[in-house]
Parts: structure tokens; sequence; C-alpha cells
């Protein structure tokens, strides 16, 4: 049971294996079932365990991680997890079709020749054929990452869920230098067969063209910089298409507008988010778990390798401005 575990700093260092795989290989949630724990993963048991609340009307404070030897491992997984959700907050999720895991820095996929016309083929003869084969470029991950500042004097005091605010700050800071790098590739590999609106302003028309772009994918998603993106949503036609309020804006062709301040007014991207980019990861979020753990949180050193390539070319198109 979760009270009967051996929480010790080697449980973050073990090969393959994350701090929660570890919590989970010796506190299976499996045995929860039909229990009140059945929703919570093992490290939310071990915050039950030591009492640990780290929202609410009773949120503690930093320093109740550190009431004893064991509770103190689990800080940096606390860490780990605010930062994360900041990262996952960032329009990284809107662009991406797959997140690979590569062993090294260095990143060869596959890529897909499919050129042949899909038709009928007659008894005797030849099917056309696509070939899957290994891609000729290579990507090779670029570090991102992020000393935080804060000594264990200065936060012990802190409610656990303002220390978290500001972690999950840096976290969608960090993930948004990572969205630079993502919109970089998208706008190489679409600058080819980039279209030019047709006037000196932004129209409906030039956002139908881009949709019209689209013959192999569908258009799911149109990136745009705020300014553009203002531009887009007083349009009468978003007006029409915009009367009840949502949490998304979707265009009256369906696919979803998306804020994306990594992009500059000089372009519009379209995207097909099921076949676009790839994200290539070498790790999760990295942290110093050692220092956490013995509260010398003077320097949290926070960081992620990451780099990203297309997938199919016609997956995503450009509308120049």
């Amino acid at each position: 049971m979760y009270n009967d575990v051996k929480l010790e700093k080697g449980m973050y260092h073990l090969a393959n294996k994350s701090f929660l795989q570890a919590l989970e290989e010796q506190d299976p949630a499996a045995q929860y079932a039909q229990t009140p724990l059945a929703k919570l993963d093992a490290y939310e048991r071990q915050l039950k365990r030591f009492d640990i609340r780290v929202n609410g009307a009773g949120c503690d404070r930093v320093e109740k991680f550190f009431t004893t030897t064991e509770s103190a491992v689990l800080f940096p997984e606390f860490v780990r997890r605010a930062v994360m959700q900041g990262m996952q907050e960032a329009v990284l999720s809107d662009m991406v079709a797959v997140v690979s895991r590569s062993e090294s820095n260095r990143y060869q996929g596959c890529s897909l020749t499919d050129t042949e016309e899909y038709t009928t083929t007659a008894a005797g003869e030849e099917m056309p054929a696509s070939a899957i084969m290994e891609s000729s470029d290579v990507v090779t991950l670029s570090k991102y990452g992020r000393v935080i500042q804060a000594s264990y004097e200065a936060v012990r005091q802190q409610r656990l869920d303002v220390f978290a605010l500001m972690l999950r700050r840096v976290g969608r800071q960090l993930a948004d230098s990572i969205v630079k790098q993502a919109v970089s590739v998208l706008k190489t590999a679409s600058a080819a067969s980039a279209i030019t609106k047709a006037g000196s302003e932004l129209a409906y028309s030039d956002l139908a063209a881009l949709y019209g772009k689209f013959t192999g994918c569908n258009l799911t998603t149109i990136l745009a910089s705020p300014a553009v993106m203002a531009d887009i949503l007083v349009m009468s036609q978003m007006t029409e298409a915009s009367s009840e309020a949502v949490s998304e804006i979707h265009l009256p062709f369906g696919a979803k507008l998306v804020k994306c301040t990594q992009l500059d007014d000089t372009a519009v991207l379209g995207l097909d988010k099921d076949f676009a980019l790839e994200q290539i990861q070498s790790s999760d979020v990295v942290l110093e778990t050692d220092k956490l753990i013995d509260r010398q949180l003077d320097c949290i050193a926070v960081s992620v390798n990451a780099g990203f390539r297309t997938l199919i070319a016609d997956a995503v198109q450009m509308l120049k401005l």
C-alpha cells in the first residue's frame, strides 16, 4: 500500500524509468480499483500519505515537503509537474501531430513518397507504390533551459499553489521559446508553395484561398500573430460565425484559429494538425533533483531538449501578407 512505499533519492535516477513509474511499480494503481483512491496516481497518493495539500483553501506551504527526509523526496516531482503544466498550456498542442523520443540529440525519422495516383489496377498489372523510407534529413535537438533563483529561506513560507503558479509561468515561457523553432520549421517547409494575399488588406477570400490549397489534407488549424488574428476576428464572416461565446475560435469552414505570438505579421500558417509536425525530445523536463531534496534551491536548473520536422509536405501551407 502507499503508506509502505520507501521513498529515496535514487528513485529519480533509475535507467529508463521516471520517478512516477518507480512509484507505480511499488504501489500499483490496480489495487485501488473501486476505492476512493482510484482517481489518484502514485504520486498523489504519496501527497495524501504525508498530508501535503498543494492547492485549495487548506493549501500548505513549501516547507511542508521537508517535514521528513522521505517527504522531501516528493518535492522535485512537484516542481516538475508545475513546470510541465505551464509547458502544456503553450500552443504546441495545436501544432504537433506526434511526439517522438530520441536516445541522442540527433534524430533521423522516416519519410513517405506517395506521388502516384490512387486508382484502380487492372488484373496482372503492377500496383502503384507508396514508399516509406529513412529520411535523408537529420534533426539536431536544441537545449532549452532556465535557472530559477529561489533560496529555501525565501520560499519556505510561500503557499504551494502560489509557488506552483510561478513555476508554471516559467514552464509556459520555456515552451513559448520552443514554439519559435516549430514555427520556423513550418515556415521553411511551406515557403516554396506559399500564396500571397490578393489585395492590400487581408480579406476572408485570402483565408478561403488558403483553405483551397489543402487538397490531400484538411485545414484543421490556422496560426496567426495577435495583430493578424485581430484583423480576422473583425471580418463580417467571423462576426456571424462567432455569435456564441466559446472557448475556441473556429472559422466558418471549420479550421481552429490559434493566436501564435511567435509568428510575425507577415504570414499566416495553415496546418493539418494530424500530419504536419513531429516534435522530438530526448527526455521530459530535467531537474537537479538531489539539490532540490537537500533544500539547495538557490538555482533550480530546468531544461529540455527538443527539435521538429515536418511529416507530410502538403499538411502545411503559408499565406504571405
